[in-house]
């Protein structure tokens, strides 16, 4: 099977919703489990020498600002495909990730501000890396909020689809801010912002900076978050495939209904 045949029968509305009800409940069964496991694995983990306890709110933290932003990349693919390549479900697909992105983001603002307390001495500060994820929040809600307001479908979702790939500019933005950018080979180098928000400590060139009995924690607790987001975007596509087939169903019965009015004899 070649791979366009594979992508000509996911992009088949009646096909995805068989393959998915199939697997969606597996998926999010395993996102429970991993998510459970990881969370006690990060309640039992030993207090960081320096920030304490308060470390533990990384293991929400950080697996919701990583889904924030993969969350928008994935409206911008699908956006993408839509513009593009027409594929029937890529405007299904950023419609639903758009919500679920946007909920891991305010997930992310929240934790990080009640983190921020006890480190920084305030719940926020104006500085890059919290600016630029509040910026990628408000995108998420000016996509939603334009969809909503335009009744026509297919308007809808090209004015919200290109919306999205504008926006994608945010998520360079988002990693420059604490880290900067080095490109040797193209002689560019961008450094790291002006921001109280540590850079990352995982994904390194030069290794994790996180001890072990954090590490595997933190990442047992991503991979559980992530299941759990392409269990509820699989979830949220359903659904939306669902809601069109209802509101066809209902302007035919309406268009059978106005041609039977008008075929009868007039008394």
């Amino acid at each position: 099977m070649t791979n366009q045949s594979i992508t000509q029968k996911l992009a088949n509305p009646t096909r995805f919703m068989s393959l998915s009800g199939a697997i969606l409940p597996w998926l999010a069964g395993l996102a429970v489990a991993v998510i459970v496991f990881g969370l006690y694995r990060g309640w039992t983990a030993p207090p960081d020498y320096q920030q304490g306890e308060t470390i533990r709110i990384m293991y929400i933290h950080v697996p919701a600002a990583w889904l924030g932003m993969m969350g928008y990349a994935l409206v911008a693919f699908s956006s993408f495909g839509l513009l593009v390549f027409r594929h029937p479900l890529a405007d299904v697909s950023a419609k639903a990730a758009a919500p679920i992105g946007a909920a891991f983001t305010l997930l992310a603002l929240i934790t990080g501000s009640l983190w921020g307390k006890p480190m920084w001495g305030t719940y926020w500060v104006w500085d890059a890396r919290l600016t630029s994820v509040l910026m990628l929040f408000f995108l998420y809600l000016g996509l939603m909020a334009l969809r909503s307001s335009i009744e026509e479908e297919t308007l809808a979702a090209k004015l919200t689809a290109v919306l999205a790939l504008v926006g994608v500019i945010i998520l360079p933005f988002i990693k420059i801010s604490v880290e900067g950018l080095s490109i040797p080979w193209l002689g560019l180098e961008i450094p790291a912002w002006n921001t109280l928000h540590q850079p990352s400590s995982v994904f390194r060139s030069d290794g994790p900076k996180i001890h072990p009995s954090q590490l595997y924690p933190l990442l047992y607790c991503a991979l559980g978050f992530t299941l759990l987001f392409f269990a509820l975007h699989m979830k949220g596509m359903r659904n939306e495939i669902l809601r069109r087939r209802v509101k066809a169903l209902r302007i035919a019965e309406v268009d059978r209904a106005r041609a039977a009015e008008a075929a009868a004899p007039a008394e």
